[in-house]
This record gives C-alpha cells, sequence and structure tokens, in this order.
C-alpha cells in the first residue's frame, strides 16, 4: 500500500519571517536596541584629551596639562549656557520653574560625561516637562532651554558614539517632534520642528564626518604602522637569505675542498696503513653528506632566477677594488689599515667586505659629495671596522636619498650572526659613522706532520 503525502504551500503573508521585509524590520529592531536600549545607562567617562595634536603639541607644559580636559570644559560651559537660557525663559514663573528647567535642561548635558545614551534619553524625556512649564507664547515643542539642551547632547552623543547611533537618535527626536505636535499641540503655536530638525540634521553631519574622517586618519596611521613593520620584517628575511646564500657557496667550496683532499690523501702516501685509508675514506663520506645536507636545506633559499657566482665570494684583500670603484661613482674615501694583516675564516671576511660595502653605497646615496674614510683594524682576538662620512657640502648638486634604515639592518644581521658589535649614529661633525667589531678566535697553528720527526715528510729519512 502507497502512502501518497501532499504538501500544502501556505500563502504568503506580509509577516512571513522569510520575507525580506520582516527580516529587514527585525535586524533594524536589533540594531536599535543594541544602540539604544542595552546597558543604555552605563558608565562610560569621557576620556580626556590626547596631547599628541597638531594645536597641543604646540602649547607650554603647563598649559598642555590642563588641555587633557578640554572636552569637559566645553560640555560644561554647554550646560552653563543652557542654565542662563532657562534662567531668561523662566524668570517669570518662579523658582519652581526655574528649577525645574535648569534640572530637566542642564542635567542631560551634564550627564553625557558620563553616561552619554542614558543623557539622550533623560534629555528626551524631560522635553515636555519643561515644556509642560514653558509660557503659553514659548515655542513648541522646543523651547529655547530644550532646545539648546538637546541639541549639545545630541552632538555629544554623536561624538561619542558611532554614527548609526547618532542617526538613531536623530530619528527618535524627529518622531517625538511629530507625535508631540499632533497629540500635545493644542492651543500652541510658533512650530520650531523644521528648524530644530535642520540644525540637528547639520550638526550631527558635521560631527559624523569629523569623526569618519578621524576613524580613517587612525586606521591609516595603524595601517601604516604595520606596513613599515612588514616591510622591515621582509628586508631582514632578505638579508638572511643573502647571508645564508653567500655562506652556503663558501662553505659548500671548503667542503667540496675537503672532499677532494680527503680521496687524494691515501694517494699521496706510499704503502699507506689500512687505518689511515679507512680514516680518509670516512672523512670524505661524512664531507659529502654534510655538503649533500648543506645543499638540501640552504639550497631552499636560493630565488628560482638566482645563479650562483661564477667567481668566489669577495674578501677583505678586494677592497681596492671596491674603493675605485666608489671613487668612480665620484665618491672621495680614504682607506687606514692598522695591525698585521693575516687571513680571517671566510664568512668574517665576507661579512666585512659587505659590510663596508653597504656602508660606502649609504654614503653615495644619503651624503653626496661628502668625504668617506674606511678603517680595517687587525686587533688581537678579531678586526675593527670604521667607516665614517663627513656632513652633506652645502654646494651639492644631488640630494639626499631618504633613508629607511634597511642597509643598517643588513649590517646589524651580519654582525649579530658573527656575534660582534656595532654602532651606528650621526657624528658630531654632522656626517654619519658605522663601527664595527668582528671576533675571530685564535687558532694555535698545527705544526707539520712527518713520518720520521723531522719534519721532511718522506718517509725514508732521506
Amino acid at each position: 500500500m502507497t502512502e501518497t503525502t501532499r504538501t500544502q504551500t501556505a500563502p504568503t503573508t506580509g509577516a512571513d519571517p522569510r520575507s525580506p521585509e520582516f527580516r529587514l524590520a527585525m535586524d533594524a529592531w536589533r540594531r536599535l536596541r543594541q544602540d539604544l536600549l542595552t546597558d543604555a545607562f552605563a558608565y562610560r567617562p569621557l576620556p580626556p584629551r590626547r596631547t599628541e595634536g597638531r594645536l597641543t603639541r604646540r602649547l607650554p607644559g603647563r598649559l598642555r596639562r590642563y588641555a587633557i580636559w578640554t572636552p569637559h570644559a566645553f560640555v560644561a560651559a554647554g550646560a552653563l549656557l543652557v542654565l542662563l537660557i532657562g534662567s531668561a525663559e523662566s524668570s517669570a514663573g518662579g523658582g519652581i520653574q526655574m528649577l525645574v528647567t535648569a534640572v530637566c535642561t542642564a542635567g542631560p548635558v551634564l550627564l553625557t560625561l558620563a553616561r552619554p545614551v542614558g543623557a539622550f534619553w533623560l534629555s528626551l524625556g524631560a522635553t515636555p516637562v519643561v515644556a509642560a512649564f514653558a509660557p503659553e507664547w514659548s515655542d513648541w515643542p522646543w523651547t529655547p532651554a530644550s532646545f539648546a539642551a538637546h541639541l549639545i547632547v545630541l552632538t555629544v552623543v554623536a561624538a561619542r558614539t558611532r554614527p548609526r547611533t547618532a542617526a538613531w537618535t536623530w530619528l527618535l527626536t524627529l518622531l517625538y517632534s511629530l507625535l508631540a505636535e499632533a497629540l500635545l499641540g493644542g492651543g500652541r503655536w510658533g512650530s520650531n520642528t523644521v528648524p530644530f530638525m535642520f540644525v540637528t540634521a547639520l550638526a550631527l553631519l558635521v560631527v559624523t564626518v569629523w569623526q569618519v574622517r578621524r576613524t580613517a586618519e587612525r586606521e591609516v596611521t595603524a595601517q601604516q604602522t604595520v606596513t613599515e613593520h612588514e616591510r622591515s620584517r621582509r628586508t631582514l628575511l632578505e638579508e638572511r637569505t643573502t647571508i645564508a646564500r653567500e655562506l652556503h657557496d663558501v662553505v659548500a667550496h671548503h667542503m667540496s675542498v675537503v672532499c677532494i683532499q680527503a680521496e687524494a690523501a691515501p694517494y699521496r702516501v706510499e704503502n699507506p696503513p689500512e687505518e689511515l685509508a679507512r680514516a680518509f675514506a670516512t672523512i670524505r663520506e661524512n664531507a659529502v653528506a654534510a655538503l649533500t645536507e648543506l645543499r638540501r636545506v640552504l639550497g631552499v633559499v636560493r630565488a628560482e632566477d638566482y645563479e650562483a657566482p661564477d667567481a668566489p665570494q669577495p674578501t677583505l684583500g678586494d677592497l681596492d677594488a671596491l674603493l675605485a670603484n666608489v671613487r668612480e661613482a665620484g665618491l672621495s674615501v680614504d682607506k687606514v689599515l692598522t695591525g698585521a694583516v693575516r687571513e680571517l675564516p671566510p664568512g668574517v671576511e665576507l661579512s666585512a667586505y659587505r659590510i663596508v660595502q653597504e656602508a660606502l653605497s649609504n654614503t653615495l646615496r644619503h651624503a653626496p659629495g661628502a668625504d668617506a674614510r674606511v678603517e680595517v683594524s687587525y686587533v688581537l682576538g678579531g678586526l675593527g671596522l670604521r667607516i665614517v662620512n663627513g656632513p652633506v657640502p652645502g654646494t651639492s648638486l644631488v640630494k639626499p636619498s631618504p633613508g629607511a634604515g634597511h642597509g643598517i639592518t643588513g649590517m646589524r644581521e651580519r654582525v649579530s650572526m658573527l656575534d660582534g658589535e656595532m654602532t651606528a649614529g650621526a657624528t658630531a661633525e654632522g656626517g654619519y659613522e658605522v663601527a664595527v667589531y668582528l671576533p675571530v678566535p685564535l687558532v694555535p697553528p698545527v705544526p707539520p706532520t712527518s713520518e720520521d720527526g723531522n719534519g721532511n715528510g718522506n718517509g725514508d729519512g732521506s
């Protein structure tokens, strides 16, 4: 037996929860409740003004300390203005009328300092109370005191909340004005709803535009900070990649030499012992394995378009060629060499050369026309470098390029890799100085080995 299920479609009505109109209304109610009803009277004190503004930075120290309370002073001045307007309006009505007008108008204005959304509701609810005590000839529904008070409240609330909240407050104020005219305006004349709503809309528009602009400036500043941080981080990674490439070439060259010498060593000795042959074979196997792992690990830092240099990596012996090159570019540079020149580890030689190269490049870019001086000091336990340039001459036709600090970052990375020390900064004469110390461990010389102990290495004593 087969059962047939018939589906009946209910007619679509205007209150269908699935209709776009219903969803739009519910979304609007949810936003209104979020902005103006949820925690409406929550304590939200007005924060002091920051002193990093364009105007506050120019104030003296004592005035700058008091400038942080400028927003609170403006709100207090607005409350005082409302009090004066209310006193003039209710001067003929007696003390009770003046007291009610003062509390119902100046109170919400002062409340914006601590509870802005609650101050809006209090101001809106106090408006008909003030109107009830107002004389018959007064404007309706906004008396002069209520006009000024609610305008200040709307402006402060708009400045302290987001633009959507400002729009809700304006719409609710418009709704109250229309209902007050329709239901409570009997016997009144001189409705001021239109001018009041126009003035408040203009004030809220100005505050909203200012608030959006300030938010955009903060976002741009934050984005620039993040971008600069990312740029510095990318520069650091690129410099580390360059260092890894160069060291890969240097270490791979020396490991290849070790492999070749370990393979050829047994053939240089006539009838070498079996233990010696096995030792050299083990050395070669380990060197080949290390070279393979080195190429596998450090080879990943090479870009797809990277080509290994044909010539060996530069050393301090190539400084003269570097100085000649920068002299052709228009830089007057002198070289001072102190200490006993000796061969240093390849990594130290390469890093020292690159540091001098980058320092001279910075001089060409940022101090065109200035003289430079390169000092290389072979000291006990390390190598000292000092690259200093003078101030930019006033007669120079080439403008200095703005510096981003990327060259200094690369130098510091190389020095840090070698556990060295580096200082960089402006000199008293207006130039710039880079001072570097690279430690080099002292390795005692290896005495020559021989088979017969007399150092001739021939093995037969002849």
